[in-house]
């Protein structure tokens, strides 16, 4: 199955942590918590760890994200875990990556598994899919 939808930012706070010791290299490493709100076939909000070495001067760099998802896919209500990656040589994205955490499904979304996608528009827009199939 898939379900599609957009989403919208509605927080993205900066997390000051230190790691165990420190490594220069020649981007820096940030993590953010993150509020995101979906509609569509895919609708309800997610919480979010986005973790970045990202050049803001260049638009070079990588994310990593990991969601906690509290909504619904095609009607059917639940929650689950989902994680991304991409990179951006300063345009389009490349070596993307989008999986759903196996075992992670609640309620009607008990079983869920699959992957998906995400684009970002010219407008800005952020669209959203995921190809899933649910297991009991």
């Amino acid at each position: 199955m898939r379900a599609e939808g957009t989403f919208t930012t509605h927080e993205f706070t900066a997390i000051d942590t230190t790691p165990a010791f420190e490594v220069r290299t020649g981007t820096e490493v940030g993590i953010a918590t993150m509020e995101k709100r979906y509609a569509g076939k895919v609708d309800g909000r997610s919480a979010t760890y986005f973790t970045a070495a990202y050049d803001q001067a260049t638009g070079i760099g990588t994310y990593v994200a990991m969601e906690s998802f509290d909504g619904s896919l095609d009607g059917v209500a639940g929650t689950f875990n989902f994680a991304h990656l991409a990179s951006t040589l300063g345009g389009d994205r490349v070596d993307e990556a989008f999986v759903i955490v196996p075992g992670s499904g609640t309620g009607g979304l008990t079983g869920i598994g699959g992957s998906g996608g995400l684009t970002v528009g010219a407008d800005g827009t952020h669209r959203v899919w995921f190809d899933y199939t649910l297991g009991k």
